[in-house]
C-alpha cells in the first residue's frame, strides 16, 4: 500500500501562484508514476499533470501547460505541483495520485491509478 498526503493549497488571487505538495508513504519502491487531478464543484475530477517516479518524463493537460510545472523528490518522496498565473477556473479541490509498476503509462486516466489522497482545496479569486 501507498499512503498519500497533500498540503500547500490556499487562496491566492489570480495571476499568482502555489505549490501545493505530496509526501508519499508505504510501499513507495512499488510507484511507477504519480499525477494531480483536480475536481471543480459539479464537475468530472479531470487530469492536470504527472510524473515518473524515475525517470522524470511528464504530461500536463492543455489547460495548463506552459503555467503549471510538476516534480518529484525522490529522497523526500515528494512530489510537487508548481501553478503560476493561477486563473479563476483553476480553481478545484486538487488530488495527488500514484500508479503502481503494474500499470502501464497512461497518465490522463484516473482509473490508471490505484492510490489518492484527500485533496487540497486551492481557490483562486478574481
Amino acid at each position: 500500500q501507498v499512503q498519500l498526503v497533500e498540503s500547500g493549497g490556499g487562496l491566492v488571487q489570480a495571476g499568482g501562484s502555489l505549490r501545493p505538495s505530496c509526501v508519499a508513504s508505504g510501499r513507495t519502491f512499488s510507484i511507477y508514476y504519480m499525477g494531480w487531478f483536480r475536481q471543480a464543484p459539479g464537475k468530472e475530477r479531470e487530469f492536470v499533470a504527472a510524473v515518473t517516479w524515475s525517470g522524470g518524463i511528464t504530461d500536463y493537460a492543455d489547460s495548463v501547460k506552459g503555467r503549471f510545472t510538476i516534480s518529484r523528490d525522490n529522497a523526500k518522496n515528494t512530489v510537487y505541483l508548481q501553478m503560476n498565473s493561477l486563473r479563476p477556473e483553476d480553481t478545484a479541490v486538487y488530488y495527488c495520485a500514484a500508479a503502481s509498476k503494474l500499470r502501464s503509462w497512461s497518465s490522463h486516466i484516473r482509473s490508471s491509478y490505484e492510490y489518492w489522497g484527500q485533496g487540497t482545496q486551492v481557490t483562486v479569486s478574481s
